[in-house]
This record gives C-alpha cells, structure tokens and sequence, in this order.
C-alpha cells in the first residue's frame, strides 16, 4: 500500500504515529502534554534589506517529527503528481519551486531569463497568513487527501504553533506549497492569458513577459509615479481571494535594460550571481588569506528609512556557505550548456578560489593540530586508540571521559572532495601536499598557523608515491621511510607508519593486537585486501565498524603507541618553529 492510500486510510493518532515510524506515547506527550513553552524556541535573523525574521525552531523531539511528517506528504506529493503523469525530474519543473526536491532558487530563475519586462510581488506574513484552521480544513476537503477528521487535527496540531505556520518548523514549506496549490493554478491561468510566465519561490512572485507592453491585469504603473508598479486588479483580486495579502515594500519591475533579478539571481542574460556579490566574496577570501581574517559588510535600511552600514568580523563558515553558492549556480549552468550541447564556460578561476579558502579553512586556520588519515576507517582507529591511551599521551586527549585535543580531518561531501582533490587514499594526500605547498609559498600571506597538521600514512609500497611528491616539493633526497616524521612545508608534516621487524612494510592495521585482527563477524574472517571474496571475509569498513567502533573499551591499543609518539613528536618540532617564527 503506498503512504498515500496508507494515510487516508488513517483514522487515528497511533494510524498517524506508525506512519511517522514514533511510538503513539511520544506523539501523544508532544502535542497534549508538554508544556507549550518548551516546544519552541523564538529568535529573530536580520533580512537582507533590513528588519528582522520571526524565526520559532522547534525542539529536538517534536523537529523528528515535523521532518518526518515533511517526507511523508512530500512523498504523497510525489504520488499524486506521478498518477497525474506530472514528473518533475529536474527537466521538467513545476510552478512552486521553493522548499521541493530537484528544486532551487536557480531553477525558479530560469524560467525569467531573457525577458523584456520582470514583475516582483511579495506576498505578507506568508506562514503566519496560513492558520491551523486552514492546515486542518485542506487535508479535510483536498479530494488527493480527504483525511479522517482526527487525522487532519493530528496533523495541523503537528505543523502549527500558536495558531499558524511557524516559520522554522520543517514541516511548514511543504504544507504550505499543498496550500498554495489551487492559488498557483489560478495564477498560471492568469499568467498564460496576459503572454507571461509565472513562477513562485516560497512567498516570492514572479511574473515576467517579453510583450511589448506589460498586461495591465498583472501589474500597472502608479499614477502619480511613473516608475512605481502595482499589483494589477486581476492579480489582486486572485491572491486576495486566496486568502494572502502583498508586501507592497518588495513590489517591484524590472526592465531588460536594466538588471533583473529573481530570488536574488541575475537572469537579463542566463542566471547568475550578481558580479557586485562575487567580487565582493574574492574580496573578503582575498583578504582572509593575506590577513587572516576579514569582516563582513552589511546594509541595512533603519527606522528613519536611511541606508546604515554595519561591519562585522566574519565567520569562515561564512565564507564557505558564500562560496558554494557562487559554484552552485556555476553548477548550475554547466548542466544546462552540457545538455544542450553547447560549449562549456570556463569557471575554473572561481573553482580553484574556492579550493583555495577551503585549505586556508581545513589547514591553516586550526583551533588544533590536524591529523589527515588516508580514509574514515583510519580515523575511527586513531580516535580510539587515544581515548583509550589518554593518560598517556595528555597533549593528544584530556578529560573523563577522555576528549581529543586534536581534531581528525573528515573528507567531505562529492563536490567538496571534486574541488580540492581530497578524495582518500594516496593520490589525495599527494594532492593535498602539492595544493597547500603551492599555497602556503604563493597564496597565503596571512601570520603562520598555531598548530601543525599531521599526514599520517601508510609506509607500505603506496607511499614512494607520496615519498615522491615531498621530494618534488621539498627539493631534497626522498624519504626512506624509515624516519620519524617528515616536515614537508609550513605547519605540514607526513608521519609515517613505522616500519616492522628487519625493516618491513607496515599499515596502521599492523598496530592491532593479534586477536582484534582475528575477530570474526559470524563465520566471516578481516581481510584488508582491495578485493575479496565477501562470502568468507570482511572489509576494512566493517572491521572499523563493527569491531573497533563496538568493542573498543576492551581492545588493547598499546600497539598504537609506536604511532602515538611520532604525532607527539611533531607537536613539538613545530612548537620549537612557530615560537622561532618572527
């Protein structure tokens, strides 16, 4: 049965619990017994233009919930478009873009590109104009849904606090796209007979058309000013109708003469980011890596209606988000050419700034030393091993429970690992240290970092590539392998693994005890092997996984030790250089 058919033929709060895969009890303790106060949170975000956002998060308890009501009327969602053979695939857009899979900001500017004139309407208070009675009534009267009666109740009591949409519950974009359905249908109706297209982004209105002259039924000049534009009586009357108002501060058109934007997308040309933004995002990397910092510069329209302008020192968390969305977009539009078979752009300039800042973020400006490992599994392993030898080594983890003083480099998300080239293994170590050699000497000006970063490798037959690559950079004889550790530029060092008896190839697996390397995962034995045959052994994931992860409290990690002085010995190499530095 699918979720659908599985919720209409819902008649109760248990039917609405297993649903959203809950047990009845804490479904029933969230919405009637726990006090109101606590189930959310209220702070307030700047807006781009000045003001403030009325943002209510919901706890932790009740935002499982909401998240999981989401995917569920998403999915329902999905199922009424698919049996309507209305597939939105990321070729094939609908009207609503916001908060909807396959959907952005950039596929909702797309739509407007190249077009004489570009029409803005804001509508207001859009969550808070969406009350619990009609949450409630929809999912009673929707002939796609037609809920049971306590069914619908459950799940407004769900969605809404305070009697409306909270702005910051997870379940409130998808709800109130559900809701806004019938006005979007009026309003493509609308759009198709005055020559235009329309698209909504959450409460943002777009009407664009490349007629010579703007259908006075979607927008008109004002009277007594020429170059101010409302909403025309045909658009006024539909969105009155549905029970919405407009936001007449964000009521605005743009012509093609002029720049035009979307959801704050520039679209005269293709859909892009604003020039102003990118040159100022180069701007504040720029000045990060020559400083070491930079600041934010914010304008805001105050009480009296005059522009201020704030500063503030940034965050590079900050800068990142800036930074992927400037490649986002990029993304975007390679996508588009590359399917129409057109000639790709070159952003290869904007690519390696990012990459840039992304090292500057991940190795040079550290709150603490940095161990790079060559995969996940090698992580899991190093982080045990000091917890468990924390007395030990009390510059690498302290506390009780034990915490580590220094932090284990996690490889990121596909597109993050594509732009740096840190994708695991040897040939991302490599990169790396030919990436942050090149930066460290060119790029990066900015004072040198307080704490060192680790590679730690395995001294098997990969690492003469990476013995190769500190060759390359350092300009001096290869590493045998059989040293401590290795300073290859700046706070960067290589540790290798130390090598066995009569100078054999190790691995960091070769510093497990006997008897962790020999557990068994039913009748399945650990092999480290690239390739093996899963019916008899088991890989290097799971052996982390399943083995260290789960028993690591009665492991013996002493074997880790021989792996443990040499990270401490390059702690204090790079004291004694950094106190040197001038």
């Amino acid at each position: 049965m699918t979720q659908l058919k599985q919720l209409k033929a819902a008649t109760s709060l248990s039917d609405v619990a297993r649903l959203l895969e809950i047990k009845p009890g804490m479904l029933s303790f969230l919405l009637y017994k726990k006090s109101k106060a606590v189930l959310y949170t209220k702070f307030d975000i700047p807006k781009r233009h000045g003001g403030t956002r009325e943002i209510w998060a919901p706890d932790r308890d009740l935002k499982l919930v909401q998240h999981r009501l989401a995917n569920l009327l998403q999915n329902c969602i999905n199922e009424i478009n698919a049996a309507r053979g209305h597939i939105e695939d990321g070729k094939r857009y609908g009207v609503a873009h916001g908060f909807k899979r396959k959907h952005t900001i950039m596929t909702n500017a797309r739509e407007h590109v190249t077009r004489r004139y570009v029409f803005n309407v804001d509508l207001h208070d859009f969550f808070g104009t969406i009350n619990f009675g009609r949450v409630r009534g929809f999912f009673l009267k929707d002939k796609n849904f037609a809920l049971q009666d306590k069914v619908a109740t459950v799940i407004a009591q769900i969605a809404c606090h305070d009697n409306k949409l909270p702005q910051g519950s997870p379940c409130s974009p998808v709800i109130s796209n559900l809701i806004c359905h019938m006005l979007d249908m009026t309003l493509v109706r609308l759009a198709l007979g005055t020559g235009c297209s329309y698209t909504r982004y959450a409460d943002d209105l777009t009407f664009s058309s490349n007629k010579a002259k703007f259908s006075s039924r979607v927008a008109k000049q004002d009277e007594d000013d020429k170059d101010h534009w409302l909403p025309g009586q045909g658009l006024m009357r539909l969105v009155t109708k549905a029970g919405f108002s407009f936001n007449e501060k964000k009521t605005r058109m743009q012509y093609r003469d002029s720049r035009q934007d979307v959801t704050g997308l520039v679209v005269n040309r293709k859909v892009n980011v604003p020039a102003t933004y990118r040159y100022t995002v180069r701007a504040m990397v720029d000045h990060a890596l020559k400083k070491g910092a930079f600041e934010r510069v914010y304008k805001k329209i105050d009480a009296a209606g005059v522009e201020v302008i704030f500063r503030q020192p940034g965050k590079n968390k900050q800068l990142i988000g800036m930074l992927s969305y400037i490649d986002q977009v990029d993304l975007f539009n390679q996508k588009l050419r590359e399917e129409n078979g057109l000639e790709l752009h070159d952003t290869s300039g904007r690519t390696e700034l990012f990459r840039r800042f992304l090292y500057f973020d991940a190795f040079h400006a550290i709150a603490s030393p940095v161990i790079v490992c060559e995969g996940p599994t090698d992580n899991i392993y190093l982080r045990h091993a000091i917890k468990r030898l924390a007395p030990l080594y009390p510059t690498l983890a302290a506390g009780s429970p034990p915490k580590l003083s220094v932090h284990l480099f996690k490889y990121g998300q596909r597109r993050t690992s594509e732009i740096t080239q840190l994708t695991g293994g040897v040939g991302g170590l490599c990169h790396l240290m030919k990436h942050y050699y090149a930066d460290f000497t060119q790029r990066i000006k900015a004072p040198a970092p307080k704490h060192p970063v680790i590679v730690l490798v395995d001294n098997d037959s990969g690492a003469k590539d990476i013995y190769g690559a500190i060759c390359g950079i350092t300009r001096k004889p290869r590493p045998t392998g059989a040293e401590q550790f290795i300073h290859v530029v700046g706070n960067m060092y290589v540790v290798p693994t130390p090598l066995g008896a009569g100078g054999a190839k190790t691995a960091i697996e070769d510093f497990f005890d006997a008897k962790t390397l020999n557990e068994k995962l039913g009748l399945k034995t650990f092999s480290r092997a690239a390739k093996f045959d899963d019916t008899k052994h088991f890989g290097k994931a799971a052996f982390a996984r399943e083995i260290v992860e789960k028993k690591a409290a009665t492991i013996n990690f002493t074997g880790f030790s021989h792996i443990l002085d040499r990270v401490v010995a390059v702690l204090i190499d790079y004291a004694k250089r950094h106190s040197s530095t001038p």
